[in-house]
């Protein structure tokens, strides 16, 4: 069974930091990519930062380009978001999702949908 795991969010106030884990279970770094998702109030789910699980490389929307990093810790199997400057649109509900490497080029754009397992979700809120 995959299990995905999501910890670490929080309040924080702008211009804070924080990282999220995503701890996994059940599946194999090598075959997926790990992808984080937010989702804020009214708002449809949107990709954050993704990595790919064989040879580490990332994809990161503009809107956090320069602020999170992505990364993974193949002997914990966990994949962390450190999220540094945080604004107030930054508040959301954070997901970490899987999704088969097949290929790089096309799961690296793919959209929520083509993730085919899901944490539950960890809160950030970060206040003006």
């Amino acid at each position: 069974e995959v299990q995905l795991v999501e910890s670490g969010g929080g309040l924080v106030e702008s211009g804070g930091s924080l990282r999220l884990s995503c701890a996994t279970s059940g599946l194999s770094f090598d075959d997926y990519a790990i992808g984080w998702f937010r989702q804020a109030p009214g708002q449809v789910r949107e990709a954050v930062s993704r990595i790919s699980g064989w040879d580490g490389r990332t994809h990161s929307s503009d809107s956090v380009k320069g602020r999170f990093t992505i990364s993974i810790d193949n002997a914990k199997n966990t994949v962390y978001l450190q999220m540094n400057d945080l604004v107030p649109e930054d508040t959301a509900v954070y997901y970490c999702a899987a999704a088969e490497l097949v290929p790089w080029s096309v799961v690296a754009t793919a959209p929520p949908v083509d993730f085919i397992y899901w944490g539950q979700g960890t809160q950030v809120t970060v206040s003006s």
